[in-house]
């Protein structure tokens, strides 16, 4: 009888994978955009949208190591065709994180070539090609490192090997005639400033978030007609533009400066950093509360009702039972609310808060598109930073907290 179940639950499980079907695509998606798109753009100033060139000229200039990038691509669509190993995957990840930096190296010596050889005010901007390979070998290498089940650390050491040649190129000034870099330099000078204000906001609307979020979820947790009226408030906020929110904000905070000076003496005003935050405080409220809400949800009611048992007050049940079991919950409700805020601090400079929104839509109006850039691509980063770290805290605290058996 053993023998049989034995039998039958080995015709039940899958068989096992002898090639990758998402590297498969991914590989030959990168290919077909890679030869399909525009690499890069060179045009003889910033006004002018200039001429594409493709992946094939750009290589057709540098041929020698150039040629290496596409022995790596033929590499990953073999790679495909074979048994996901642990060694496998792992050698397809490095691969990835060597292409990303072997297409960064490729339009920066492009642009150098330009430079050298045409007019000094010439501008190479990076064309779809480029970004969409990137997204599409991050992609690649993400599916790499979740199949690996890697750990925190291994995580970090492939993020520092697609990174670390970056920051390397970038240091040693081989990227300075791209044309995202020209624009960097004309704002070096006020461009950590921006930087350092669109943290600022986001900080200060994450530290009203909380202050906010976590007592109205602990009471929407208690009391359930608190719950019923709160998250149908919380979700209309959330449907609102952030456009209108602003615009509903100006107002009555301009009408509050005129009215209390001392507000106004306090920065409080109808247009700069009030009602940014404010703003972005009302849309972090609703993943805080849920979060808040299913987090304090999942304590199971056995492990509250020993505490009790035990004599314990509401307020120890809450910090030394509740709060420790629903904390990894309440952290991705966090994560959600910074995450989002970092992107929507963006939209803040409309009303003149500043950050790094301030440089994109002075790109936008002036239609420069590697302005545009340079203030989205820090928005990015910034955001997979946040992501990352709430990712290892997330992990931290999951590994840390007490197991249930071991609470009172």
């Amino acid at each position: 009888m053993n023998t049989v179940s034995a039998d039958a639950g080995a015709a039940s499980a899958p068989p096992p994978a002898r090639w990758s079907a998402a590297l498969l695509a991914l590989s030959l998606m990168g290919a077909c955009v890679l030869f399909g798109l525009p690499f890069l753009r060179v045009a003889p100033n910033r006004l002018v949208s200039g001429e594409s060139v493709s992946f094939a000229a750009a290589l057709l200039v540098l041929p020698g190591p150039g040629w290496l990038l596409v022995a790596f691509m033929a590499t990953l669509l073999l790679a495909a065709f074979f048994k996901p190993g642990p060694t496998l995957l792992w050698s397809v990840v490095m691969v990835s994180c060597v292409l990303v930096n072997g297409l960064i190296w490729l339009a920066a010596r492009y642009a150098s070539f330009v430079a050298e050889t045409g007019s000094p005010l010439a501008r190479t901007s990076l064309g779809g090609a480029f970004w969409a390979a990137l997204l599409l070998l991050g992609l690649i290498a993400a599916d790499g490192v979740q199949r690996l089940r890697a750990g925190g650390a291994q995580r970090f050491a492939v993020v520092a090997a697609a990174l670390g040649p970056v920051g390397f190129m970038l240091a040693a000034g081989w990227c300075d005639e791209l044309s995202i870099m020209k624009e960097y330099a004309n704002r070096s000078d006020i461009f950590m400033g921006v930087v350092v204000r669109h943290i600022q906001i986001v900080m200060l609307a994450a530290a009203f978030t909380l202050c906010l979020g976590l007592p109205l979820g602990w009471a929407a947790c208690q009391k359930t007609r608190i719950a019923g009226a709160l998250f149908p408030l919380l979700n209309i906020i959330q449907t609102i533009p952030s456009i209108a929110l602003f615009g509903l904000l100006m107002a009555p905070l301009a009408l509050l400066a005129a009215a209390w000076p001392v507000l106004a003496r306090a920065g409080i005003s109808g247009v700069g950093l009030a009602p940014a935050v404010i703003a972005l405080t009302l849309y972090g409220l609703l993943p805080v509360v849920r979060g808040t809400v299913a987090g304090l949800e999942q304590v199971p009611s056995s492990v509250i009702d020993a505490a009790t048992g035990m004599g314990m007050t509401r307020l120890q049940i809450f910090g030394r039972v509740e709060f420790p079991l629903a904390l990894p919950v309440v952290l991705g409700g966090v994560r959600t609310a910074i995450i989002q805020a970092v992107g929507l601090a963006a939209v803040t400079a409309l009303i003149g808060a500043g950050g790094l929104g301030a440089i994109m839509f002075e790109g936008l109006f002036s239609s420069a598109q590697d302005l545009v850039l340079l203030g989205v691509v820090p928005i990015i980063v910034l955001g997979a930073l946040a992501d990352a770290a709430f990712k290892a805290l997330i992990s931290l605290v999951s590994f840390t907290r007490p197991p249930q058996s071991a609470l009172p």
